[in-house]
């Protein structure tokens, strides 16, 4: 179209870059940007501390798209831990009718708050 929109479903490239990596961690994948927060699960860590992760899937950079298979060679995410939390509660309640059985159990996931310092390419 002329104007510049797109219809449902066509992809705009847009002219401002961001990198990105996805990384796996506690068994889930996350798209991180240098300064983003995210929650994963429970990793020991200080407050403070500076943690890499290595389990890096994919990354987006200004020169393409590498896709690691599994993991993209001397590519890793810098992070640092803000902090430890817990999650939200997680009700399960087992019940069956008629038979006087019912059971009710509480859960909250350990989390571990993450600051994304830096994408580091070693070789990409």
């Amino acid at each position: 179209m002329p104007d510049g929109s797109c219809h449902p479903g066509e992809s705009v490239v847009s002219s401002s870059f961001a990198m990105y990596a996805i990384v796996a961690s506690g068994g889930k994948q996350y798209k991180v940007n240098p300064g983003t927060l995210l929650d994963v699960e429970k990793l020991e860590g200080a407050p403070g501390e500076s943690l890499r992760l290595t389990e890096v899937l994919a990354v987006r950079t200004d020169s393409g798209f590498t896709l690691g298979r599994p993991h993209v060679k001397g590519a890793a995410v810098v992070v640092q831990v803000v902090n430890s939390l817990k999650g939200p509660k997680v009700i399960s309640f087992k019940y069956k009718r008629r038979k006087g059985y019912h059971r009710k159990v509480g859960h909250r996931q350990r989390l571990t708050r993450l600051k994304v310092v830096e994408i580091e390419l070693n070789g990409v």
